[in-house]
């Protein structure tokens, strides 16, 4: 942990959270999209007759499972930390006056410099 002064970490952290939140928009839509594909896949699917069912080939559930921790569960994950980042940020904003010096993380100090 490094200890800087406020005014000096003020622009940075502006635009790490607004990096950070770019970061989350982009996660949620690469989400969306792949839940928009399943949906459109099982409607198609289940608006087959029921000889046609017979003969397509259909993920097992096992695969389909996996997919969803691939493109769903693992990102969310990621955005949740995403956020928790943004969070820490805002506090080191909100708490402190541009005089004061505040303790920025090893991970910060990397991306500052």
């Amino acid at each position: 942990m490094n200890q800087r002064k406020a005014a000096d970490v003020y622009p940075f952290l502006e635009a790490f959270i607004t990096h950070k939140e770019a970061q989350i928009t982009e996660i949620e839509q690469v989400v969306q999209r792949y839940e928009k594909k399943r949906a459109l896949e099982e409607r198609s699917y289940q608006s087959m007759s029921a000889f046609r069912r017979m003969f397509a080939g259909r993920k097992p559930d096992h695969h389909l499972a996996v997919e969803y921790i691939h493109y769903v569960k693992k990102p969310m994950e990621q955005i949740r930390q995403l956020r928790l980042e943004i969070e820490q940020a805002r506090t080191i904003m909100n708490d402190s006056k541009p005089s004061d010096l505040v303790v920025v993380s090893d991970e910060l100090e990397k991306q500052m410099n």
